[in-house]
């Protein structure tokens, strides 16, 4: 998946120099950030609302708690963890953060438009520019495969987390295997088409279909959450597996 020895990795199924590969990521989320929440509820037919709301509930966040967005686009899982933390007079703290500015640009517009001020970073999730032990909860929705060294991401997540933070994963995983054909028919031929029609841009939605199949499985991410320095981890599979949401305990 990475730390490849020839210094190539995957593009959805093509293989490029690592260096490469965060330039093409960075030109698809530039390309598709104005409509990129239109489009998820075209492709996902709005289930990526029930699906981050199921995240945020496992999150079990408190008023008062400190919280990073990882990746967090165009910023509706910060808005919503925001509205746990900085409750009951607590002043919780949730972070914004992705490597694509035109993504945080749109997060940015969106939470001041509900009346949000966040604090914004523009970072990448393999060097994160916060301290050891700092936050009671990390969250990643739809951008752990996006990254280039994803054991190197976790291993950052697992570090800012204080002892007994949690890191909640959600992301697209494998299929229950009775409807792999439909999902790939699904993935392969309308989704495109999708992106075409809305987005403008086939190319970043055919991009999308192959990295899903590209990302661990549902055990290959959990071993990898463990192997990055969480001391318990579990998994939720949601609608059939087409996303599994992954909580990591750090002990």
């Amino acid at each position: 998946m990475s730390y490849e020895r020839d210094g190539s990795t995957h593009f959805g199924y093509q293989r490029v120099p690592e260096q490469d590969k965060t330039r093409r990521v960075g030109e698809v989320f530039r390309s598709v950030a104005g409509k990129y929440d239109l489009m998820n509820d075209f492709m996902s037919a709005g289930m990526h609302r029930l699906w981050k709301r199921f995240t945020i509930e496992r999150a079990n966040l408190r008023p008062g708690e400190r919280v990073l967005d990882v990746a967090g686009g165009s910023g509706d899982i910060a808005a919503a963890c925001a509205k746990k933390v900085v409750a009951g007079g607590k002043s919780g703290e949730v972070w914004l953060t992705d490597i694509n500015a035109a993504m945080l640009d749109v997060g940015r517009d969106r939470l001041l438009a509900q009346g949000q001020v966040l604090p914004l970073a523009q970072c990448d999730a393999e060097r994160l520019p916060f301290a050891d032990n700092y936050f009671d909860c990390v969250t990643v929705a739809f951008g752990l495969r996006n990254m280039t060294h994803k054991e190197r991401a976790l291993a950052e997540m697992c570090r800012v987390l204080r002892a007994g933070g949690r890191l909640l994963v959600l992301e697209f995983s494998k299929v229950w295997q009775p409807l792999k054909g439909a999902y790939d028919a699904y993935s392969f031929n309308v989704l495109p088409k999708l992106g075409k029609w809305i987005a403008k841009d086939e190319a970043a939605y055919r991009y999308l279909a192959e990295s899903i199949r590209m990302h661990p499985d549902q055990e290959q991410l959990k071993h990898m959450m463990l192997a990055a320095g969480f001391g318990k981890v579990e998994y939720h599979n949601l609608s059939a597996g087409v996303v599994a949401l992954h909580l990591g305990t750090k002990f």
